[in-house]
């Protein structure tokens, strides 16, 4: 059983690094270095609109956002945080679903 933990976990883990090399593979020597850099500055960008509302109200003594829903109650009220939350999941059962098709492809 411990055996089987950890090739679920190292499966886990190792699925998206390799779906990402292949698919940046496959748009070549060109286009894949300038998809890598436009991820790079969307990732800082988002990184950085989530650092602004890790606190609401005073950037210093404001209350604290642990979460990523409670910073978008805190910021856009309340009748978003059930879109953003649908969003969320939809999210998640995309990816699960990609994690599954990615690791049954590489076991054939």
């Amino acid at each position: 059983m411990y055996d089987l933990r950890l090739i679920e976990r190292d499966a886990q883990y190792t699925v998206p690094i390799y779906c990402l090399a292949w698919a940046v593979g496959q748009l070549g020597w060109v286009a894949g270095p300038i998809v890598l850099t436009l991820f790079a500055f969307v990732k800082l960008y988002t990184s950085g609109l989530l650092s602004k509302t890790y606190r609401s109200g005073d950037p210093v003594t404001g209350q604290r956002n642990y979460t990523y829903m409670d910073a978008v109650k805190a910021n856009l009220g309340g009748g978003k945080v059930k879109i953003c939350g649908l969003i969320q999941y939809v999210n998640l059962f995309g990816v699960a679903i990609g994690y599954t098709i990615a690791a049954s492809v590489s076991m054939l």
